[in-house]
């Protein structure tokens, strides 16, 4: 039986994850779509990377998983901590920067505009980045093997699938500037990648 604080830690995490989205979501969905590139394949996607958020929740509610369980140790238990926790101050900054820009999905909205000021300033797809951190985080702070790297594997599969398609999406929309923010910038990891 795992320590009640790792269990603690989905749950705020969780919790957080979605006070801080909530309020751009419901300001984003008032401006109207000006293109929307969701495919079939964007809904199997975002499909499984909803799936693979629950599987904690599930790890928490039940016993599924509990022949994937070892022991939690303090060192990761507190390192997925501060990666979750820089992990959802990068998400709320992201999400700010963007505004009503944001979308959950391949969308541009009316009136859009390509931001480069604030995070966007040293990367291009910092929620991205934020969703990797807060991944991690619970890759090594949930002491269990499926629950644990359960949505670090999903995110891998949403990202590979879908920046390039997003990348495609905002150079049709902003042309040059695109591409002089981009050559500039780089995708996820300031400096790196």
């Amino acid at each position: 039986m795992n320590p009640w604080y790792a269990k603690a830690l989905v749950i705020a995490a969780t919790v957080a994850m979605v006070v801080i989205r909530a309020p751009h979501g419901r300001r984003s969905t008032k401006v109207p779509i000006a293109r929307n590139a969701k495919g079939p394949a964007e809904t199997v996607l975002l499909s499984i990377a909803w799936m693979s958020f629950f599987v904690p929740i599930i790890w928490i509610a039940s016993g599924v998983f509990a022949f994937a369980e070892y022991d939690l140790r303090l060192v990761p238990f507190v390192a997925g901590a501060l990666l979750l926790a820089a992990g959802l101050w990068l998400f709320h900054r992201s999400h700010v920067d963007l505004g009503t820009n944001w979308s959950i999905t391949l969308q541009v909205r009316e009136g859009h505009t390509l931001v480069t000021r604030g995070v966007y300033a040293r990367v291009r797809h910092p929620m991205y980045s934020s969703l990797f951190l807060q991944a991690l985080g619970q890759a090594v702070a949930v002491p269990n093997w499926v629950a644990g790297p359960s949505y670090f594997a999903a995110l891998w599969l949403l990202v590979a699938f879908r920046l390039g398609p997003e990348e495609r999406m905002m150079r049709d929309r902003f042309g040059a500037e695109w591409d002089a923010y981009a050559a500039r910038t780089k995708r996820l990891v300031p400096g790196v990648w």
